[in-house]
């Protein structure tokens, strides 16, 4: 068979039609004519009722097997109205939809959307009301192929029928063993010179973008407008479908003033998504126990959910051991933590600590208390007029008695992504221990902590999509157990008697007490929703927002960027001539836009910048540009 390609670059449909159908045709006997998914799976070996994880939404699983949809069969099946009673697939015709996540509305072809919505991991959903605005983006039309096979995990299944009364959660293996398997029994015939069968998704009258150089549908010509305006050159399609994700973040649907909520105060905490909300609840009605040493099941499963989250934390910041992992409340008790253990324990009068002008209140006045007590002295690292860390004038503050550097990833306040790798490096050359802050960077970029060489990372679990209550602090391990516990209690001993506690080795040892254990499990859920999208694919789509909201902030009358550094993760502080921060977020509040308006816990470096509060709008990978529009069509009616 014959592969022309027309002048379009478009694929002859009638070859793909044919390809389709020599592939359903390979398949087990009398898989097309059987296609309602119970029979499928059968044919597959697969259980028909596949147990919800609450980990991707698959739609009403308990519902009989016809009604079940096909993406639940890894997500590159066809839906039964694609098959229409026979082994023929018309590739021409609207009924015919491949179940896929990356398939969206913002194709150009004429035809409706037939499939029924779909989150971000091939979860069927209900309809998304109508936000009452254009929901076009910086095009995230698709999450490429080499993303979903990284990040797509999901329970494993057997087709053991006692392994259907296993419990969601309890194991998280990748989906891609069991259809390998699959797949491997599934052998196409055809002439050698024949398109192979990718498992990529089909779509009617566009082109095809997995034939195509760009791997993406191109973007609609308003959005490649907004794009050459926002000086963005040379962009392939964004990784992800926005619209989709926004469908995993029920609250993002909720009317504020009677509008359409904007949430742009990501800074300050982050939305959960529906397999965040869900798993908190599973644990609460199946897993509901104090974990360790109990002897009852219940027990077992909330220390399997509680280690659980822990191996995936590590996993997350590639710690080299599980016992680098410290489940504390946030990244400012993970700060005092270290200031009240390692700091009370090794720094005596006149060692010095030194931090950055962009510090959150959380990383400066832990050490002020204990320079207070111990007579230490504190130096900070200066910035220059865009917000960047001054390296030279860093190399000038350290020195033999530079005992500890800490500071900000990315500054809460400015958007500031600092040279985090050089920092630490000079601070280990002088001796001295180093602790990184990424509150604000874990939700924007990837982190590599054994690469950063940071000795302790910190954050807050509600600032990348998790629960609040719940935060990390990574050590590394020979210097957690050379430190002294910061509290006593239970879990942290191997033995006490009248005379002397004998302590366990990290993590246990700072984990006195019983921990928020849900919302660890919480936690865990959470980085498993970004890691499926991928850090990578987020920072890059966030960045595109970026460069977006900063040009069209910056033809506002009178408004004042604060903090320009080139290098910024997703926050945009500014004061607009004429009215005080509070008023331009209660202006932006009537709109429905949420953004912070203060000091934000940072007012060394606001007044560093010759102000004491700004407006901070701040993004996450659920916003798009139609949100940024609202936003500054919002501050222009103000200045009119």
């Amino acid at each position: 068979m014959s592969t022309n390609i027309n002048p379009d670059n478009l694929p002859n449909l009638q070859e793909l039609e044919q390809l389709a159908n020599q592939f359903f045709k390979a398949g087990p006997s009398g898989i097309v004519n059987q296609f309602p998914v119970q029979q499928a799976a059968e044919a597959f070996q697969l259980p028909g009722n596949i147990p919800d994880t609450g980990l991707f939404n698959p739609g009403n699983v308990n519902a009989p097997a016809s009604s079940i949809p096909s993406s639940t069969i890894g997500g590159s099946g066809v839906s039964p109205s694609a098959i229409n009673q026979g082994n023929a697939i018309n590739l021409k015709d609207p009924q015919t939809s491949f179940a896929d996540p990356n398939l969206n509305a913002h194709s150009n072809s004429s035809a409706p959307a037939q499939h029924s919505p779909i989150n971000a991991f091939g979860g069927q959903l209900p309809s998304q009301p109508n936000l009452g605005y254009d929901s076009y983006l910086v095009k995230t039309d698709l999450i490429p192929d080499v993303v979903l096979k990284q990040n797509f995990q999901v329970e494993q299944l057997s087709s053991a029928p006692e392994n259907l009364l296993h419990l969601p959660y309890q194991q998280d293996q990748a989906f891609e063993v069991e259809l390998n398997k699959i797949l491997s029994n599934i052998h196409t015939s055809g002439p050698s010179n024949a398109l192979p069968f990718t498992g990529e998704p089909a779509a009617t009258e566009i082109p095809f973008y997995f034939l195509s150089n760009n791997h993406g549908l191109p973007a609609v010509k308003s959005d490649q407008e907004k794009i050459k305006q926002a000086g963005i050159s040379n962009i392939i399609s964004p990784p992800f479908d926005v619209n989709i994700i926004r469908r995993d973040f029920p609250i993002l649907q909720e009317q504020v003033n009677g509008k359409p909520l904007v949430w742009l105060d990501n800074a300050a905490t982050t939305q959960k998504p529906k397999q965040v909300i869900d798993r908190i609840s599973y644990f609460y009605e199946h897993e509901n126990s104090n974990i360790h040493r109990a002897a009852h099941e219940l027990a077992a499963r909330a220390t399997d959910a509680y280690e659980g989250a822990r191996q995936k934390v590590q996993t997350f910041l590639n710690a080299a051991s599980i016992n680098e992992i410290i489940f504390v409340r946030g990244a400012t008790e993970a700060i005092n933590l270290v200031a009240k253990s390692w700091g009370e324990q090794n720094l005596t009068a006149g060692d010095e600590i030194i931090v950055s002008h962009l510090e959150h209140h959380a990383n400066i006045v832990p050490w002020q208390q204990l320079a207070a007590k111990k007579g230490l002295k504190i130096k900070v690292i200066p910035v220059d007029d865009d917000g960047q860390i001054i390296l030279d004038e860093y190399v000038k503050l350290l020195g033999p008695k530079t005992k500890l550097v800490s500071f900000t990833q990315v500054s809460n306040a400015l958007g500031t992504v600092t040279p985090a790798a050089q920092i630490v490096h000079l601070a280990h050359l002088a001796g001295a221990k180093v602790l990184v802050d990424g509150a604000q960077s874990v939700s924007h970029m990837p982190v590599n902590v054994q690469a950063l060489n940071a000795d302790w990372f910190v954050f807050s679990g509600h600032k990348v999509f998790g629960p609040t209550g719940i935060g990390v602090i990574y050590g590394k391990e020979d210097l957690l157990n050379q430190t002294q516990p910061w509290q006593g209690g239970g879990n942290m001993i191997k033995d006490v008697t009248f005379e002397y506690t004998q302590y366990h080795d990290a993590p246990s040892r700072f984990e006195a007490g019983t921990g928020n254990i849900a919302d660890a499990v919480g936690l865990g859920a959470a980085i498993d929703y970004v890691s499926r999208l991928g850090m990578p694919a987020i920072a890059q789509y966030e960045h595109y927002l970026l460069v977006y909201a900063t040009q069209l902030l910056k033809e506002v009358k009178g408004l004042r960027l604060i903090g320009t550094a080139a290098d910024k993760a997703s926050v945009l502080s500014f004061v607009l001539d004429g009215y005080k921060t509070e008023e331009v977020g209660a202006a932006l509040n009537q709109q429905g836009i949420a953004v912070r308006s203060g000091h934000h816990c940072a007012q060394p470096i606001l007044r560093r910048f010759g102000v004491e509060s700004t407006v901070r709008p701040s993004l996450a990978f659920y916003n798009t540009c139609a949100e940024i529009d609202l936003l500054v069509n919002t501050l222009h009616h103000l200045k009119r």
